[in-house]
């Protein structure tokens, strides 16, 4: 099954997620065959500043190459960090951006977005 937005339930639960600083979105991005790049590209370059304007930047964009382990497969791969789930927030509800959004929706053929925060130690 293919997700583009997300469901009414997950953003009640990003309602209900408590506000601990800085995260990072991690986006797995699978495109439509006809022009999904390109429209993502026009979505990018419309969300840029507003990422710039919410205090968020882009950490990692880049391209699959193979799947080293499982057998999923995924175009492209978007790591954004935002200052706080405020921040996020009021990303989502920018008049802007509600503007831009349809170009996502229009690329995706698939994605999977992951709300990740930051361990101290790695073991």
């Amino acid at each position: 099954m293919p997700y583009i937005n997300p469901s009414n339930q997950q953003l009640e639960a990003l309602g209900q997620m408590p506000d601990n600083g800085p995260f990072v979105m991690i986006n797995l991005l699978k495109f439509k065959s006809d022009g999904g790049s390109g429209k993502y590209g026009q979505y990018s370059r419309r969300v840029i500043p507003i990422l710039e304007r919410i205090g968020a930047r882009v950490i990692y964009y880049g391209k699959g190459v193979m799947t080293f382990i499982g057998d999923d497969t995924w175009d492209k791969f978007l790591l954004v960090e935002y200052p706080s789930k405020a921040s996020f927030v009021t990303m989502l509800s920018d008049r802007e951006y509600q503007q831009a959004v349809h170009f996502r929706t229009e690329a995706l053929s698939d994605s999977r977005l992951y709300i990740t925060t930051s361990i101290k130690t790695f073991h």
